[in-house]
């Protein structure tokens, strides 16, 4: 079974983080460019308009604009939304006031699962492309859950971040209130990049909070978030356990081991997985070839198909395959590996309908990835 944490929309986390009194900016949620317009003029322009969508990388995918007027405002709203960031839909803009930035800082908290325990993390270097800061900028600090933050340690923080007079005196005020709302909301990360240094106070510029799904029972005033793209969700209906990735070879398997397998195998002969599609061990001819519609619907480079027959029979698969062949024309390379099950048989139709069987899921792989370039 796939697991699918909960994030939270940036407004929602910083509605989250207003309660418990962490500093956020003036803002308002609009779902039109009039309504877009409208939060400008009460806000008061200068104002930023920010994609709201559960992926990062906005900025760079164009779905943040800066607007010095209400009308302006109003035809960058337009513009936004409705746009695709990242493989998401933009149905709703955060318009906020534009902040005096004097520095730009990042902190965060999650879980380090090989310590077993929370793991704070910050540094002085925050903003895009935090990813990138070298290790000898971040500060990483274990957080015992008995414990928690405790003045000490946020004491520590600060000074390893180099801040000094009220922004210090800000900083630990804040680290026990995010970790804080960590604990109390069963989050598996409570992250604010950047944390702005505006004059003397700290402000989240932004909010990213994923919430454990198996204590959302627990979380009954949280709201309740369909992270799923449209292709997800399709699967999902489809009763499919598929997400979506950033590679360009297609994937699917009949079970979540072997699933991941695929993908392992991928990456190790130098290729770009570009989902994870469990078709499950009893997924007849129907299920399949909804399976390949799903994978031809992303537009791959190749699609790699990976079938160890136990329940799932061979020629069930086979004859998925040329169904969708025949009905809707397959315009990408398929790779398949076909043991099990009513192999034979199998190997025979995909023979019969112009494919090439693999025995190896290793020789598999590697077709597939020399086919994507």
């Amino acid at each position: 079974m796939v697991k699918f944490p909960v994030k939270l929309f940036e407004y929602m986390g910083k509605e989250l983080f207003a309660r418990y009194g962490i500093r956020v900016p003036r803002g308002k949620t609009a779902a039109t460019a009039e309504e877009a317009a409208q939060a400008a003029a009460e806000i008061g322009a200068p104002v930023v308009i920010k994609s709201q969508v559960l992926t990062g990388k906005r900025g760079k995918g164009g779905g943040i604009k800066f607007a010095s007027n209400p009308k302006e405002a109003q035809e960058l709203g337009a513009a936004i939304l409705g746009m695709t960031v990242q493989g998401y839909r933009v149905e709703k803009v955060l318009v906020e006031e534009q902040l005096q930035i004097d520095k730009e800082l990042y902190v965060a908290i999650t879980i380090d699962g090989s310590a077993k325990r929370p793991v704070l993390i910050a540094s002085a270097q925050g903003g895009m492309d935090i990813e990138e800061v070298p290790e000898d900028f971040i500060v990483k600090v274990y957080i015992d859950p008995y414990l928690g933050v405790q003045p000490y340690l946020a004491r520590e923080i600060t000074r390893r971040l180099g801040l000094s007079g009220p922004p210090a005196k800000e900083m630990q005020r804040l680290l026990p209130l995010l970790y804080k709302i960590f604990k109390e909301k069963d989050a598996e990360l409570v992250e604010i990049n950047p944390l702005v240094i505006s004059g003397e106070q700290l402000i989240a510029a932004d909010a990213k909070v994923t919430i454990d799904d198996e204590a959302l029972y627990r979380q009954k005033d949280l709201p309740r978030v369909e992270e799923r793209t449209p292709l997800e969700k399709m699967a999902h209906d489809a009763g499919l356990s598929y997400v979506q990735l950033d590679g360009n070879i297609a994937v699917m398997a009949n079970g979540a081991g072997i699933t991941m397998g695929t993908l392992d195998i991928i990456q190790h002969y130098g290729g770009s997985p570009a989902n994870f599609l469990d078709a499950g061990g009893g997924t007849g001819m129907e299920g399949t070839a909804k399976a390949l519609e799903i994978l031809l619907a992303t537009s791959p480079k190749v699609i790699l198909i990976n079938i160890f027959g136990g329940i799932t029979r061979c020629d069930d698969v086979a004859n998925a395959l040329a169904k969708v062949k025949k009905e809707k024309g397959i315009a990408v390379p398929v790779v398949i590996r076909l043991v099990g099950t009513n192999e034979e048989e199998g190997v025979r139709i995909l023979k019969e309908n112009g494919f090439e069987a693999y025995r190896k899921m290793e020789e598999a792989a590697a077709k597939a990835v020399e086919l994507a370039g």
